[in-house]
Protein backbone atom coordinates (compact mmCIF):
# COMPACT_ATOMS: atom_id res chain seq x y z
CA UNK A 1 0.00 0.00 0.00
CA UNK A 2 2.77 2.19 0.89
CA UNK A 3 4.02 1.97 -3.23
CA UNK A 4 0.73 2.62 -4.21
CA UNK A 5 0.22 6.00 -2.29
CA UNK A 6 3.86 6.83 -3.80
CA UNK A 7 3.33 6.61 -7.23
CA UNK A 8 1.24 9.59 -8.23
CA UNK A 9 1.07 10.67 -11.51
CA UNK A 10 -0.08 14.29 -12.13
CA UNK A 11 -3.58 14.58 -12.25
CA UNK A 12 -3.75 16.22 -15.82
CA UNK A 13 -1.91 13.63 -17.25
CA UNK A 14 -3.68 10.89 -15.19
CA UNK A 15 -7.15 11.98 -16.98
CA UNK A 16 -5.13 11.97 -20.16
CA UNK A 17 -3.93 8.31 -19.57
CA UNK A 18 -7.64 6.94 -18.24
CA UNK A 19 -9.02 8.57 -21.93
CA UNK A 20 -6.29 6.37 -23.52
CA UNK A 21 -6.85 3.25 -21.32
CA UNK A 22 -11.11 3.81 -22.31
CA UNK A 23 -9.66 4.22 -26.11
CA UNK A 24 -7.53 0.69 -26.08
CA UNK A 25 -9.86 -1.25 -24.20
CA UNK A 26 -12.60 -0.32 -26.20
CA UNK A 27 -10.22 -0.70 -29.21
CA UNK A 28 -9.23 -4.56 -27.55
CA UNK A 29 -13.21 -5.54 -27.59
CA UNK A 30 -13.46 -4.60 -31.11
CA UNK A 31 -10.55 -6.40 -32.53
CA UNK A 32 -12.50 -9.68 -30.74
CA UNK A 33 -15.47 -8.54 -32.34
CA UNK A 34 -13.98 -8.46 -36.04
CA UNK A 35 -11.65 -11.82 -35.19
CA UNK A 36 -15.59 -13.37 -34.43
CA UNK A 37 -14.66 -14.87 -31.35
CA UNK A 38 -16.28 -13.84 -27.80
CA UNK A 39 -16.22 -10.31 -26.42
CA UNK A 40 -17.49 -8.57 -23.35
CA UNK A 41 -19.29 -5.65 -25.17
CA UNK A 42 -21.29 -6.41 -28.33
CA UNK A 43 -21.78 -3.67 -30.63
CA UNK A 44 -21.45 -4.04 -34.98
CA UNK A 45 -20.79 0.14 -34.88
CA UNK A 46 -17.89 -0.47 -32.17
CA UNK A 47 -16.32 -3.17 -34.24
CA UNK A 48 -16.17 -1.28 -37.20
CA UNK A 49 -13.94 1.51 -34.84
CA UNK A 50 -11.18 -0.86 -33.99
CA UNK A 51 -8.82 0.72 -36.43
CA UNK A 52 -9.28 4.44 -35.30
CA UNK A 53 -9.98 3.50 -31.23
CA UNK A 54 -6.65 2.01 -31.65
CA UNK A 55 -4.52 4.01 -33.77
CA UNK A 56 -6.16 8.20 -32.94
CA UNK A 57 -7.78 7.14 -29.47
CA UNK A 58 -4.79 5.06 -27.98
CA UNK A 59 -1.69 5.18 -29.88
CA UNK A 60 -2.38 8.87 -30.95
CA UNK A 61 -3.22 9.67 -27.40
CA UNK A 62 -0.27 7.99 -25.96
CA UNK A 63 2.49 9.39 -28.59
CA UNK A 64 1.25 12.85 -28.42
CA UNK A 65 1.05 12.75 -24.93
CA UNK A 66 4.82 12.11 -24.30
CA UNK A 67 5.43 14.29 -27.12
CA UNK A 68 3.80 16.88 -24.74
CA UNK A 69 5.74 16.30 -21.61
CA UNK A 70 9.01 16.37 -23.43
CA UNK A 71 8.32 20.39 -24.65
CA UNK A 72 6.92 21.11 -21.96
CA UNK A 73 10.15 19.94 -20.00
CA UNK A 74 11.52 23.06 -21.51
CA UNK A 75 10.88 26.50 -20.82
CA UNK A 76 9.81 29.24 -23.26
CA UNK A 77 11.68 32.44 -23.29
CA UNK A 78 8.93 34.21 -20.84
CA UNK A 79 10.21 31.14 -18.37
CA UNK A 80 6.75 29.56 -18.42
CA UNK A 81 6.04 25.74 -19.41
CA UNK A 82 3.84 25.72 -22.51
CA UNK A 83 0.06 23.74 -21.59
CA UNK A 84 -0.91 24.38 -25.43
CA UNK A 85 0.64 21.11 -26.21
CA UNK A 86 -1.48 19.12 -24.27
CA UNK A 87 -4.29 19.94 -26.35
CA UNK A 88 -3.34 17.10 -28.91
CA UNK A 89 -3.83 14.07 -26.46
CA UNK A 90 -7.02 15.72 -24.70
CA UNK A 91 -8.58 16.55 -28.24
CA UNK A 92 -7.26 11.94 -29.27
CA UNK A 93 -8.84 10.83 -25.77
CA UNK A 94 -12.14 13.11 -26.73
CA UNK A 95 -12.33 11.73 -30.29
CA UNK A 96 -12.22 8.04 -28.98
CA UNK A 97 -14.94 9.19 -26.17
CA UNK A 98 -17.41 10.25 -29.00
CA UNK A 99 -16.61 7.03 -31.20
CA UNK A 100 -17.30 4.92 -27.99
CA UNK A 101 -20.55 6.94 -27.44
CA UNK A 102 -22.04 6.47 -31.12
CA UNK A 103 -21.46 2.40 -30.59
CA UNK A 104 -24.18 3.05 -27.99
CA UNK A 105 -28.25 2.31 -28.76
CA UNK A 106 -28.51 6.53 -28.51
CA UNK A 107 -25.88 7.24 -30.93
CA UNK A 108 -24.35 10.95 -31.11
CA UNK A 109 -25.63 12.98 -33.95
CA UNK A 110 -23.62 13.64 -37.73
CA UNK A 111 -21.92 10.42 -37.77
CA UNK A 112 -17.90 10.94 -38.27
CA UNK A 113 -18.10 14.36 -37.89
CA UNK A 114 -17.58 15.03 -34.80
CA UNK A 115 -14.55 12.28 -33.63
CA UNK A 116 -13.09 13.10 -36.85
CA UNK A 117 -12.73 16.69 -36.06
CA UNK A 118 -11.31 16.21 -32.66
CA UNK A 119 -8.81 13.73 -34.26
CA UNK A 120 -8.01 16.66 -36.78
CA UNK A 121 -7.61 18.85 -34.37
CA UNK A 122 -5.42 16.11 -31.77
CA UNK A 123 -3.22 15.85 -34.87
CA UNK A 124 -3.10 19.47 -35.73
CA UNK A 125 -1.51 20.27 -32.71
CA UNK A 126 0.30 17.22 -32.88
CA UNK A 127 2.31 19.10 -36.05
CA UNK A 128 2.47 22.07 -34.21
CA UNK A 129 4.32 20.45 -31.47
CA UNK A 130 6.90 19.55 -33.75
CA UNK A 131 7.12 22.83 -35.19
CA UNK A 132 7.96 24.21 -31.81
CA UNK A 133 10.51 21.60 -31.02
CA UNK A 134 12.40 22.74 -34.41
CA UNK A 135 12.65 26.46 -33.39
CA UNK A 136 14.09 24.70 -30.42
CA UNK A 137 16.70 21.97 -32.26
CA UNK A 138 16.57 21.93 -36.18
CA UNK A 139 17.31 17.62 -37.09
CA UNK A 140 16.35 15.36 -39.36
CA UNK A 141 14.72 13.20 -36.23
CA UNK A 142 11.89 16.99 -35.87
CA UNK A 143 11.52 16.71 -39.59
CA UNK A 144 10.41 12.79 -39.99
CA UNK A 145 8.56 12.90 -37.01
CA UNK A 146 7.08 16.26 -38.62
CA UNK A 147 5.92 14.58 -41.73
CA UNK A 148 4.26 11.62 -39.80
CA UNK A 149 2.09 14.15 -37.73
CA UNK A 150 0.97 15.17 -41.13
CA UNK A 151 0.53 12.18 -42.27
CA UNK A 152 -1.94 11.31 -38.90
CA UNK A 153 -3.48 14.50 -39.66
CA UNK A 154 -4.68 13.45 -43.38
CA UNK A 155 -5.57 10.38 -41.99
CA UNK A 156 -7.77 12.13 -39.38
CA UNK A 157 -9.55 14.61 -42.26
CA UNK A 158 -9.89 11.30 -44.81
CA UNK A 159 -11.54 9.25 -41.89
CA UNK A 160 -13.76 11.88 -41.30
CA UNK A 161 -14.66 12.81 -44.51
CA UNK A 162 -16.30 9.05 -44.84
CA UNK A 163 -13.56 7.51 -46.48
CA UNK A 164 -13.20 3.88 -46.26
CA UNK A 165 -10.87 2.52 -43.92
CA UNK A 166 -8.99 0.10 -46.32
CA UNK A 167 -8.28 3.29 -48.62
CA UNK A 168 -6.46 5.25 -45.49
CA UNK A 169 -4.63 2.59 -43.73
CA UNK A 170 -1.44 4.12 -45.30
CA UNK A 171 -2.20 6.99 -44.00
CA UNK A 172 -2.61 5.89 -40.29
CA UNK A 173 0.40 3.67 -41.12
CA UNK A 174 2.40 6.59 -42.07
CA UNK A 175 1.54 8.28 -38.58
CA UNK A 176 2.96 5.18 -36.83
CA UNK A 177 6.24 4.47 -39.21
CA UNK A 178 7.64 7.56 -39.30
CA UNK A 179 6.79 8.68 -35.39
CA UNK A 180 8.69 5.63 -34.96
CA UNK A 181 11.62 6.37 -37.43
CA UNK A 182 12.07 9.47 -35.99
CA UNK A 183 12.31 8.96 -32.72
CA UNK A 184 14.95 6.29 -32.97
CA UNK A 185 16.85 8.61 -34.77
CA UNK A 186 16.44 11.17 -31.75
CA UNK A 187 17.59 7.98 -29.11
CA UNK A 188 20.43 6.48 -31.15
CA UNK A 189 21.75 9.60 -33.04
CA UNK A 190 25.05 8.58 -32.51
CA UNK A 191 24.67 5.35 -34.94
CA UNK A 192 22.94 7.74 -37.23
CA UNK A 193 25.14 10.57 -37.95
CA UNK A 194 27.96 8.52 -40.30
CA UNK A 195 27.66 9.54 -43.49
CA UNK A 196 24.59 10.52 -45.13
CA UNK A 197 22.52 8.49 -43.37
CA UNK A 198 20.05 10.86 -41.83
CA UNK A 199 19.53 12.81 -44.80
CA UNK A 200 19.29 9.53 -46.87
CA UNK A 201 16.22 8.36 -44.05
CA UNK A 202 14.50 12.03 -44.71
CA UNK A 203 14.18 11.52 -48.22
CA UNK A 204 13.01 7.89 -47.71
CA UNK A 205 10.11 9.47 -45.85
CA UNK A 206 9.22 12.02 -48.40
CA UNK A 207 8.99 9.47 -50.64
CA UNK A 208 6.57 7.35 -48.49
CA UNK A 209 4.93 10.83 -47.91
CA UNK A 210 4.33 11.01 -51.41
CA UNK A 211 3.51 7.08 -52.28
CA UNK A 212 0.84 8.23 -50.03
CA UNK A 213 -1.27 10.53 -52.04
CA UNK A 214 -0.28 8.33 -54.88
CA UNK A 215 -2.47 5.47 -53.70
CA UNK A 216 -5.37 7.40 -53.53
CA UNK A 217 -4.83 9.13 -56.76
CA UNK A 218 -3.69 5.97 -58.61
CA UNK A 219 -3.33 3.00 -56.90
CA UNK A 220 -2.25 0.73 -58.95
CA UNK A 221 1.78 2.25 -59.22
CA UNK A 222 0.71 4.37 -55.49
CA UNK A 223 0.84 0.98 -53.83
CA UNK A 224 4.23 -0.45 -55.31
CA UNK A 225 5.35 2.77 -55.03
CA UNK A 226 4.41 2.71 -50.94
CA UNK A 227 5.81 -0.41 -50.65
CA UNK A 228 9.09 0.22 -51.55
CA UNK A 229 9.28 3.13 -50.05
CA UNK A 230 8.77 1.53 -47.02
CA UNK A 231 10.89 -1.38 -47.65
CA UNK A 232 13.93 1.38 -48.02
CA UNK A 233 13.50 2.84 -45.00
CA UNK A 234 12.78 0.18 -42.86
CA UNK A 235 16.33 -1.55 -44.27
CA UNK A 236 18.21 1.67 -43.89
CA UNK A 237 17.05 2.47 -40.56
CA UNK A 238 17.41 -0.97 -39.35
CA UNK A 239 20.82 -1.29 -40.93
CA UNK A 240 22.32 1.48 -39.00
CA UNK A 241 20.52 0.79 -35.78
CA UNK A 242 22.48 -0.23 -32.82
CA UNK A 243 20.36 -2.91 -31.73
CA UNK A 244 22.03 -5.47 -34.23
CA UNK A 245 24.82 -5.12 -31.82
CA UNK A 246 23.38 -4.47 -28.02
CA UNK A 247 20.83 -7.55 -28.53
CA UNK A 248 23.93 -9.56 -27.70
CA UNK A 249 24.10 -7.88 -24.55
CA UNK A 250 21.83 -9.05 -21.51
CA UNK A 251 18.99 -7.71 -19.41
CA UNK A 252 17.11 -4.75 -20.36
CA UNK A 253 19.59 -3.75 -23.28
CA UNK A 254 18.84 -7.38 -24.89
CA UNK A 255 15.02 -7.26 -24.65
CA UNK A 256 15.34 -3.55 -26.02
CA UNK A 257 16.76 -4.90 -29.23
CA UNK A 258 14.92 -7.90 -29.58
CA UNK A 259 11.77 -5.95 -29.43
CA UNK A 260 13.26 -3.83 -31.86
CA UNK A 261 14.32 -6.02 -34.17
CA UNK A 262 11.63 -7.99 -33.99
CA UNK A 263 9.61 -4.90 -35.17
CA UNK A 264 11.55 -4.19 -38.22
CA UNK A 265 11.60 -7.76 -39.89
CA UNK A 266 7.69 -7.23 -39.45
CA UNK A 267 7.84 -3.98 -41.17
CA UNK A 268 9.36 -5.67 -44.19
CA UNK A 269 5.89 -7.75 -45.02
CA UNK A 270 3.65 -5.01 -45.97
CA UNK A 271 6.36 -3.31 -47.61
CA UNK A 272 7.00 -6.87 -49.72
CA UNK A 273 2.76 -7.11 -50.07
CA UNK A 274 2.34 -3.93 -51.80
CA UNK A 275 5.64 -3.81 -54.17
CA UNK A 276 4.40 -7.33 -55.65
CA UNK A 277 0.82 -6.95 -55.16
CA UNK A 278 0.02 -3.62 -55.18
CA UNK A 279 -3.64 -2.53 -52.97
CA UNK A 280 -4.99 -5.44 -51.04
CA UNK A 281 -8.07 -3.57 -49.60
CA UNK A 282 -9.67 -6.72 -48.21
CA UNK A 283 -9.88 -10.47 -46.80
CA UNK A 284 -7.04 -12.27 -45.43
CA UNK A 285 -3.93 -10.13 -47.09
CA UNK A 286 -5.20 -7.13 -46.08
CA UNK A 287 -5.77 -8.23 -42.52
CA UNK A 288 -1.76 -9.21 -42.76
CA UNK A 289 -0.64 -6.09 -44.53
CA UNK A 290 -2.57 -4.38 -41.28
CA UNK A 291 -1.56 -6.09 -38.48
CA UNK A 292 2.27 -6.86 -39.46
CA UNK A 293 2.27 -2.72 -39.38
CA UNK A 294 0.14 -2.71 -36.51
CA UNK A 295 1.10 -5.56 -34.25
CA UNK A 296 4.57 -6.78 -35.73
CA UNK A 297 5.78 -3.29 -36.17
CA UNK A 298 4.63 -0.83 -33.59
CA UNK A 299 3.72 -2.41 -30.39
CA UNK A 300 7.56 -4.57 -30.49
CA UNK A 301 8.67 -1.12 -30.78
CA UNK A 302 6.24 0.39 -28.12
CA UNK A 303 7.33 -2.48 -25.98
CA UNK A 304 10.95 -1.47 -26.38
CA UNK A 305 10.67 1.53 -25.75
CA UNK A 306 8.08 1.64 -22.67
CA UNK A 307 11.01 1.46 -19.97
CA UNK A 308 11.87 4.96 -21.36
CA UNK A 309 8.19 6.45 -22.03
CA UNK A 310 6.42 5.37 -19.57
CA UNK A 311 8.28 7.17 -16.80
CA UNK A 312 8.91 10.05 -18.52
CA UNK A 313 5.04 10.81 -18.65
CA UNK A 314 4.29 9.63 -15.02
CA UNK A 315 7.20 10.83 -13.43
CA UNK A 316 8.01 7.49 -11.81
CA UNK A 317 10.48 4.60 -12.94
CA UNK A 318 9.26 0.94 -14.83
CA UNK A 319 12.33 -0.75 -14.06
CA UNK A 320 12.99 -4.03 -16.33
CA UNK A 321 10.95 -7.13 -15.66
CA UNK A 322 12.16 -10.79 -16.95
CA UNK A 323 8.03 -10.94 -17.26
CA UNK A 324 8.51 -8.64 -20.09
CA UNK A 325 10.01 -11.41 -22.60
CA UNK A 326 6.96 -13.22 -21.68
CA UNK A 327 4.72 -10.35 -23.37
CA UNK A 328 7.03 -10.10 -26.11
CA UNK A 329 6.85 -14.32 -27.12
CA UNK A 330 2.96 -13.94 -26.77
CA UNK A 331 2.92 -10.88 -28.90
CA UNK A 332 4.95 -12.32 -31.53
CA UNK A 333 3.77 -16.02 -31.43
CA UNK A 334 -0.02 -14.55 -32.04
CA UNK A 335 1.06 -12.57 -34.77
CA UNK A 336 2.96 -15.50 -36.21
CA UNK A 337 0.21 -17.98 -35.94
CA UNK A 338 -2.24 -15.18 -37.25
CA UNK A 339 -0.19 -14.41 -40.35
CA UNK A 340 0.60 -17.95 -41.35
CA UNK A 341 -3.28 -18.84 -40.88
CA UNK A 342 -3.98 -16.12 -43.11
CA UNK A 343 -1.91 -17.51 -45.75
CA UNK A 344 -2.97 -20.61 -45.61
CA UNK A 345 -6.85 -19.19 -44.97
CA UNK A 346 -7.48 -21.54 -42.06
CA UNK A 347 -10.14 -19.01 -40.03
CA UNK A 348 -9.94 -21.05 -36.88
CA UNK A 349 -6.25 -20.70 -36.50
CA UNK A 350 -6.15 -17.03 -37.53
CA UNK A 351 -9.35 -16.09 -34.55
CA UNK A 352 -6.96 -17.64 -31.99
CA UNK A 353 -3.74 -16.24 -33.22
CA UNK A 354 -5.72 -12.51 -32.74
CA UNK A 355 -6.95 -13.49 -29.48
CA UNK A 356 -3.20 -14.00 -28.29
CA UNK A 357 -2.46 -10.50 -29.73
CA UNK A 358 -5.32 -9.28 -27.44
CA UNK A 359 -4.51 -11.26 -24.86
CA UNK A 360 -0.56 -9.88 -25.28
CA UNK A 361 -1.79 -6.17 -25.60
CA UNK A 362 -3.67 -6.60 -21.91
CA UNK A 363 -0.81 -8.21 -20.73
CA UNK A 364 1.40 -5.72 -21.39
CA UNK A 365 -0.87 -3.09 -19.80
CA UNK A 366 -0.95 -4.87 -16.51
CA UNK A 367 2.85 -5.94 -16.13
CA UNK A 368 3.68 -1.84 -17.44
CA UNK A 369 1.32 -0.98 -14.12
CA UNK A 370 2.68 -3.49 -11.80
CA UNK A 371 6.32 -2.86 -12.65
CA UNK A 372 5.37 1.13 -11.57
CA UNK A 373 3.57 0.55 -8.55
CA UNK A 374 5.94 -2.12 -6.97
CA UNK A 375 8.72 0.33 -7.84
CA UNK A 376 8.48 2.10 -4.95
CA UNK A 377 8.49 6.22 -4.46
CA UNK A 378 11.89 6.51 -6.89
CA UNK A 379 11.03 8.98 -8.89
CA UNK A 380 12.32 8.69 -12.57
CA UNK A 381 13.46 12.55 -12.99
CA UNK A 382 11.45 15.90 -12.44
CA UNK A 383 10.67 18.45 -15.53
CA UNK A 384 12.98 20.37 -16.00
Amino acid sequence: MGALRQVRVPRGRLAVLVLAMVAVLSGLDAALLRLGVAAPVRSEPLAASHGVLMVFGFLGTAISLERAVALQSGRTASGRRPVWPFAAPVAAGVGALLVVAGATPLPLPAGRALPGGAWVASMGVFAAIYLAVWRRQQSYAVLIQLLGALAGLGGAALWGRGFEVAQIVPWWAALLVLTIMGERLELARVAFVVGRTEARVLAESCLLMIALVATLLAPAWGYPLLGLALGALVVDVALHDVARRTVRSTGLVRFVAACMLAGYLWALVPALVWTVRGPVLTGFGYDVVVHTLTIGFVLSMILAHAPVIVPAIIRRPMPYHPALWAVWGLLQTGLLIRVVAAVRSATGAWQTGGTLSVLALLAFLATTVTLVVTAGGRPAGRDR
